[in-house]
């Protein structure tokens, strides 16, 4: 049993909790943070959809329970940290191309399957419109940030396909700057070349807007 309250992080990836778990665990050090990786987007799973994945999420807070030996009472909240990866842009902005994997650039995508991916972003689009009406998991408040059009584009300011090596390098170089520095970071995240204005829902409704969720742009300051 946890004296402090527990704040789990939920991400994709390593190199997201590599590069954000110190500053997180810094600025809400009065908390015990944990962080959740998924290894993957769950709003991308084949076995999602908006119709299940609030149970989706729960089974993983229901697995760090079990691991740590948490009541649901120790639980303050959930932060869910995703990539838009697109999703929101029209389908004329779905291009055609000779790649292995989706392609992003700040005015399109590129895919080898137009249809599939057009599919894609719809379903991924309906389960984070999902998502951030809800307000509680299982009893337990549950907000969920976004980076456009990924988390490596927001903090190092490139948008191309990194290798999971490059990542975890550059993830481990923003943390060491980053360290012992949360307002810093802080500063950094509320910049407005980066930060969308407004309240948790208008910053929602801003990058579901025209190609806003392939620019460079983040409501993670809310965060804080």
């Amino acid at each position: 049993m946890s004296e402090k309250k527990v704040i789990a992080f939920i991400v994709e990836g390593p190199s997201d909790e590599a590069a954000l778990g110190s500053v997180m665990k810094e600025h809400f050090s009065s908390s015990e943070v944990q962080f959740v990786v998924v290894h993957g987007d769950i709003t991308l799973e084949d076995y999602v959809s908006a119709d299940n994945i609030l149970t989706k999420i729960n089974e993983l807070i229901e697995e760090i329970k079990k691991k740590y030996r948490y009541n649901q009472k120790d639980f303050k909240k959930i932060i869910h940290i995703t990539d838009t990866d697109g999703v929101y842009i029209s389908d004329e902005d779905i291009r055609e191309s000779d790649v292995k994997d989706i392609q992003y650039y700040e005015d399109h995508i590129g895919t080898k399957n137009v249809m599939a991916t057009i599919n894609r972003n719809k379903r991924k689009g309906s389960i984070l419109y999902k998502l951030r009406k809800t307000g509680k998991i299982n009893t337990i408040p549950y907000r969920i940030y976004f980076n456009s059009c990924n988390l490596e584009h927001v903090l190092y300011g490139e948008l191309r396909d990194f290798s999971d090596e490059e990542k975890q390098i550059l993830s481990d170089d923003f943390a060491d700057r980053y360290e012992g520095k949360a307002d810093e970071f802080i500063k950094f995240i509320l910049d407005p070349a980066i930060a969308v204005p407004g309240t948790y829902q208008k910053t929602w409704d801003y990058i579901e807007k025209g190609r806003n969720s392939l620019t460079r742009h983040s409501n993670m300051h809310l965060i804080f």
